[in-house]
């Protein structure tokens, strides 16, 4: 039985980069409380199957409803693409109707007609993502005008986990996907940045991206969209609890976590460990 009393925001990533998102909605939403679970261990997603995606997203959805999360981000693109609608559509009846687990794709997208003029956009994702086709598709249904082009960029999220992206070894592989994504369309516009990990590495993507080109960092996006839902769902509003605290919970080594998690918080951090299975 899962417990009924109000509890804590759960955000959940695969890994750290998460960790972007959860910062921006700390600063939109302040006095809420949070649970952030990082699968750590298990990272990273980008190049597992659907099905194991769907499987360890799952666990992590589950593990956050025992410690009392009604609603849920899944603060991962890959977790969002693979997994998001399979929980939304199938586990969450039978595990607790009334709760809820929110992506970070929709979000994103949803102002874009908004932002690009020439209708052109580009994705800048892992290959999950890319090969899942979640952003053409949920553009697709809400501007089917806009035009998308993805560009898969493996190496950037171990650049950022080994504290490489601000080295100069990164301007190459920045440099070489911004290239290749204008290359493919060079009425782009708009970039979004379809990786949680890929903030850290924006000064660079600004470095070889022409001055014209709208860069969309997704925290912000996020965090904006999560509190337009907290308003407009009282009921849901009134399960989470404010405290304005954070708890940090990892598949890995606490202190490894918490080494790397300096890369994109700017705080001391208590971490406990946590298994899923």
């Amino acid at each position: 039985m899962l417990p009924q009393k109000p509890g804590p925001i759960g955000i959940f990533d695969s890994g750290y980069g998460g960790l972007t998102i959860l910062k921006k909605i700390k600063e939109i939403l302040p006095d809420y409380d949070y649970l952030y679970l990082g699968d750590n261990a298990r990272t990273p997603y980008g190049t597992r199957s659907f099905e194991i995606v769907y499987k360890f997203t799952l666990q992590a959805v589950e593990r956050l409803f025992q410690e009392g999360c009604h609603l849920v981000i899944l603060a991962c693109n890959t977790a969002s693409a693979k997994a998001l609608r399979s929980i939304q559509r199938h586990n969450l009846p039978s595990l607790d109707p009334d709760r809820r687990v929110l992506g970070v794709i929709h979000p994103t997208i949803e102002n874009l007609d908004q932002i690009t003029q020439s209708k052109h956009i580009g994705i800048l994702a892992t290959p999950g993502t890319v090969l899942s086709q979640s952003y053409p598709l949920e553009i697709a249904k809400l501007f089917p005008e806009i035009q998308v082009t993805s560009e898969a960029c493996p190496m950037w999220v171990p650049l950022v986990e080994y504290r490489e992206a601000d080295k100069e070894g990164a301007d190459y592989f920045v440099k070489q996907h911004i290239n290749n994504i204008l290359n493919q369309d060079w009425q782009i516009d708009t970039l979004i940045l379809g990786c949680t990990h890929y903030p850290i590495l924006l000064p660079k993507i600004k470095r070889y991206s022409p001055d014209y080109i709208q860069i969309i960092s997704q925290g912000e996006y996020v965090a904006n969209s999560l509190k337009d839902y907290l308003t407009r769902h009282p009921k849901m509003e009134a399960k989470c609890t404010k405290g304005g605290s954070c708890t940090y919970y990892t598949t890995e080594c606490p202190e490894k976590f918490m080494e790397s998690a300096s890369l994109f918080l700017n705080e001391e951090i208590v971490v406990k460990p946590i298994t899923l299975d």
